[in-house]
C-alpha cells in the first residue's frame, strides 16, 4: 500500500467496497468552527499557510513539541517563514492525525501528492500560491467542490447573525445555520460572564439585572437563531452539573454575583445546573438537538493562555470528571424529550456516555473529539459503540474545524475508518455485506440528518 493511495486505511476487499459506496456522499456538518465572514466575503487565501496552518491549533501544537520557536507559529514572523519552518518539521509528524490531514487537503484540493519536507517547502509554497488565485479554490466554491450541503457554524447568543443572512442571499448550494453556544451563559463566576449578561442585554434591548430578564433574553435569542434556521445548541463544559435547583435559589446566586460578591464552589455549579435545564426546556421546545461537549481542561498552560489566550493549543484532557452523576437529573427530565449528542474528549469515558445511550434512545454518542480525532480514536469508539449500544444510533461525524480545507479531508477519514470497521465484520462473518451497506451509508449521511432534523 502507497501512502495515501485508493486504499489508505482499508484493509479488507469488503471495507474497499463499503468505503466506494458512501465516499462520494454529501457531507453534513452539524458542528464545525466555520467563519462565517470568510465564507461570504469568498475572497480566498494568498498561501498555503494561510489555509494549512494560520488558524489550527493541531498545527501549532505538533510544531511546538518539535521545537518550532512561537514566533514562527503565531508570531510576527511572514506566512512564507511559518510555512517553512512547518515543512522543516513536517517529517517528524508522521504517525499523526495532523500529518494525514494536511496531507490529504493538498492531494485532494491541489493535486500535490509530494510529501512535506523542507526539500519540497518552496516547490509546494509556489504551486498552491498558483492555484489559490483561481475563482475555483475560493472558499464558497471549495465547499460545493467536496460536496458539503450542511454546515453549522458555532455562534455566541449575543450574535446578530448579520453574516448568516447574507449567506443565506449569497451562498448558492450551501446551507450556513448557526448553533447556539451557551457557554458564557452557564459559567456564572467566570471572567467573562458580567460582560456576557451586559452583552445580552445590549443585544436584545431587555434589562438583564435581575434572573428574570436574563432567561427572558436568553430566550429571546433562541427565538432569533430559529429563525435563522438553526438546529442545535452547543455547551462545552469541563464537568456535567445537574440538579434540581429551586428558582429562587437562583435568583439569589444571581444577584450576589451581579453584585460583585464571591460565589461558593456550590452556588456556581447550582446557577450552572438551573441554566443548564432551562436550556434544555427551550431546545425541547423547538424540537433542538442538545449538544454537550464534557471534559476539556481549557487554559492548562498558562504561558501561552497568556500571550494568545483560549484556542491555542494549551487544552488538556482528565478522566476525573463523572459524567453519569453529573448528567443524571438532565437526562431524566428531559427523558424522551429532547435529543442529546454527547461528546467527550477523554477516551475513559466512551464506557459511561455508551452506557448512557444505551440507557436512554434519545442519547447519542457523537463522533471520537479533539484528542481522539485521528483513525485509531475514531476505529476505536465505533467499535466499542457498535458492541455495547448501537452503531445505528452513532451520531455521524462533524469536523469541529475552523480550516475550510480540512471538511473534505476529516470527512474521508471517518469514512474511511467507517468502512474498514464494518468491512472486518463482514470479513469475519459477523455480518452480511448488505447489512454492511445500509449500515455505512445510514451513519456516514442518514443519521445525522434525520438527528439534527437537515432537508
Amino acid at each position: 500500500m502507497s501512502f495515501l493511495d485508493e486504499d489508505y486505511l482499508l484493509e479488507t476487499e469488503a471495507a474497499r467496497t463499503l468505503y466506494d459506496g458512501i465516499a462520494d456522499l454529501p457531507i453534513l456538518d452539524p458542528h464545525s468552527h466555520l467563519d462565517v465572514r470568510e465564507l461570504v466575503e469568498n475572497e480566498g487565501w494568498n498561501d498555503v499557510w494561510a489555509v494549512e496552518g494560520a488558524t489550527d491549533h493541531y498545527v501549532w501544537a505538533a510544531m511546538r513539541a518539535r521545537g518550532v520557536p512561537e514566533e514562527r507559529i503565531t508570531g510576527d514572523a511572514s506566512n512564507r517563514e511559518k510555512w517553512t519552518a512547518l515543512a522543516e518539521v513536517f517529517p517528524e509528524l508522521a504517525g499523526s492525525p495532523t500529518y494525514e490531514w494536511v496531507h490529504l487537503d493538498l492531494k485532494r484540493r491541489f493535486g500535490i501528492e509530494t510529501p512535506i519536507s523542507a526539500a519540497t517547502a518552496d516547490d509546494i509554497w509556489a504551486e498552491t500560491a498558483r492555484q489559490l488565485e483561481s475563482d475555483e479554490m475560493r472558499p464558497q466554491e471549495l465547499l460545493r467542490e467536496m460536496s458539503v450541503e450542511v454546515v453549522c457554524s458555532t455562534d455566541d447568543p449575543t450574535s446578530s447573525l448579520d453574516l448568516h443572512e447574507r449567506a443565506a442571499e449569497e451562498v448558492e448550494g450551501v446551507d450556513v445555520l448557526p448553533t447556539w453556544r451557551a457557554d458564557r451563559a452557564v459559567h456564572v463566576g467566570h471572567r467573562e460572564w458580567d460582560a456576557f449578561v451586559d452583552e445580552l442585554a445590549e443585544a436584545t434591548g431587555i434589562d438583564t439585572s435581575a434572573l428574570d430578564g436574563f432567561l427572558d433574553a436568553l430566550a429571546a435569542t433562541h427565538d432569533h437563531f430559529a429563525a435563522h434556521g438553526c438546529r442545535a445548541s452547543d455547551l462545552s463544559v469541563r464537568e456535567p452539573v445537574s440538579r434540581p435547583v429551586d428558582r429562587r435559589r437562583a435568583e439569589r446566586i444571581y444577584a450576589a454575583e451581579r453584585r460583585g460578591e464571591g460565589l461558593t464552589d456550590e452556588e456556581r455549579a447550582d446557577f450552572a445546573a438551573f441554566v443548564l435545564e432551562y436550556v434544555g426546556e427551550l431546545n425541547a421546545e423547538k424540537g433542538w438537538v442538545t449538544q454537550l461537549h464534557v471534559g476539556p481542561v481549557r487554559d492548562y498552560r498558562d504561558d501561552l493562555f497568556e500571550r494568545l489566550g483560549s484556542a491555542a493549543g494549551g487544552t488538556v484532557t482528565t478522566n476525573d470528571v463523572d459524567v453519569a452523576d453529573g448528567l443524571r437529573h438532565f437526562l431524566n427530565a428531559f427523558d424522551g424529550e429532547l435529543d442529546v449528542v454527547l461528546y467527550v474528549v477523554d477516551p475513559t469515558h466512551y464506557p459511561t456516555i455508551t452506557t448512557i445511550a444505551r440507557a436512554f434512545p434519545n442519547v447519542s454518542v457523537g463522533p471520537a473529539w479533539w484528542f481522539n480525532d485521528s483513525p485509531i480514536g475514531m476505529e476505536r469508539q465505533l467499535e466499542y459503540v457498535g458492541s455495547v449500544d448501537l452503531l445505528a444510533n452513532h451520531a455521524g461525524m462533524v469536523s469541529d474545524s475552523r480550516k475550510l480545507l480540512s471538511f473534505d479531508s476529516r470527512f474521508e477519514l471517518f469514512r474511511r475508518t467507517l468502512a474498514n470497521v464494518l468491512g472486518r465484520h463482514v470479513e469475519r462473518g459477523q455480518m452480511p455485506m448488505a447489512h454492511a451497506t445500509d449500515l455505512a451509508e445510514h451513519v456516514a449521511l442518514d443519521r445525522p440528518r434525520e438527528l439534527f432534523g437537515f432537508e
